[in-house]
């Protein structure tokens, strides 16, 4: 959906996001892009959030009463000290939300500014944004980049009812209060919709494509593991339970049994299975798997130039299919990078109608091997791929063009 840009002044934004990084973390960089361009736009930014094992704010002034505060490129940040890994338990990690809810229920009461905005996950992102459209009356805008409970409920992660009840009376909630809102796919849009939610009041705006990132010189870079005359395939992102990587496992073991062994497979990233996948690569010999740590975003350049497939992965859920929009297909995108993508869905659509992969059926180990095989053995083709690839970034996904789009419908809230 396009959005009109209206006349306004500067307008001070507090921004909420629990995992805010720059370039120099590990994990996506949308919050710091649209705050950049919020900034560049003549408005004022106080970004509100957590500390995390792989997000970066690049303040450097110890915490003072478990904050602390500073500029960052124009961006004036509040951190507070709630370290987050994807490692956490569910206890603890829900305890840290509502921390990190009531500390910005306090910061949305209790600072200037003309305008709140709150992105998930996690869906408690949503209470300050509440509280500052109720008792501030300050208009809100919501930013919903996964649906909850509908996606845990799917995924079969949070089964108690009580809670489910509980998180769908917030999404209602969150929804009703905000003046307008974003959702970051097609599924997202319509989730919103059927709630209530007139489509007037909500604008797709997906994560985009860093095209300044991979437009930088760099080295081509890969693991000692992987020979200069192999196809190497990355997978970057979290090793969690959405993210399905046995079926990288299962394709990897299709390849060794047909002798494939100059096709590599690289993970890259951390999550709470990667001890669990580690394990089984390993009881099952592949050698063709190689796992390695998670790279700053700002390095992602390097590895990237040296990439041949970039692997789009997740579990064979149906509300993914259309309800994601995830950071890693775009930056491969950007990368000129060729996808494979293993379930259905608006993103395997993009691969297909843009001929820039191969969109394989979800559960299907063979047509996982068979496409990473074709890639190998038909070189040119995965150059061609890669061209469109990265013409469909600068056409359709360009971040730069969709973080005006962002500020844009800011605007239109703040006036």
């Amino acid at each position: 959906m396009g959005t009109q840009r209206v006349s306004v002044g500067a307008v001070k934004v507090i921004y909420f996001h629990q995992y805010f990084s720059t370039p120099a973390g590990a994990i996506g960089t949308r919050s710091y892009e649209m705050a950049r361009r919020l900034v560049e736009r003549g408005h004022a930014v106080l970004m509100v959030c957590g500390s995390g094992a792989r997000g970066k704010t690049e303040l450097r002034e110890p915490f003072s009463r478990g904050r602390r505060r500073g500029m960052v490129d124009g961006i004036e940040v509040l951190e507070f000290d709630l370290a987050y890994s994807n490692d956490t338990s569910f206890v603890k990690r829900t305890g840290i939300f509502l921390k990190f809810a009531a500390l910005s229920v306090a910061a949305a009461l209790r600072e200037d500014y003309d305008l709140v905005f709150a992105t998930t996950t996690p869906l408690t992102a949503g209470i300050p944004g509440i509280f500052a459209r109720w008792l501030r009356r300050k208009p809100f805008v919501f930013e919903v980049r996964d649906l909850w409970p509908e996606l845990p409920k799917a995924m079969g992660v949070i089964r108690n009812p009580v809670v489910l009840l509980g998180m769908s009376a917030l999404e209602w909630a969150s929804y009703r209060s905000a003046t307008k809102l974003i959702g970051l796919a097609p599924g997202i849009v319509d989730g919103i919709h059927r709630r209530g939610v007139a489509r007037s009041r909500i604008a797709m705006v997906p994560n985009g494509c860093d095209l300044t990132l991979f437009d930088t010189e760099g080295a081509p870079w890969r693991p000692p593991a992987v020979q200069a005359t192999d196809t190497m395939a990355v997978f970057a992102g979290a090793h969690g339970i959405a993210n399905g990587l046995d079926a990288v496992l299962d394709a990897a073991a299709e390849l060794r049994e047909r002798g494939r062994d100059d096709i590599k497979i690289v993970l890259i990233g951390e999550g709470k299975l990667k001890s669990r996948l580690r394990r089984r690569a390993a009881d099952m010999g592949l050698s063709n798997v190689i796992f390695h740590d998670s790279i700053p975003k700002g390095k992602l350049a390097s590895l990237m130039a040296g990439t041949d497939v970039g692997l789009q992965i997740l579990d064979n859920v149906p509300a993914f299919y259309y309800g994601t929009s995830p950071n890693k297909f775009f930056d491969y995108l950007a990368a000129g990078l060729p996808v494979l993508i293993n379930y259905p869905g608006w993103l395997a659509e993009l691969v297909r109608e843009h001929e820039c992969g191969y969109a394989v059926p979800a559960g299907d180990p063979k047509a996982f091997a068979a496409a990473l095989m074709h890639a190998a053995d038909h070189r040119n083709e995965l150059a061609a791929m890669g061209v469109r690839a990265q013409a469909l970034a600068r056409q359709h996904f360009d971040r730069r063009l969709l973080a005006d789009r962002f500020v844009d419908w800011l605007e239109q809230a703040a006036s």
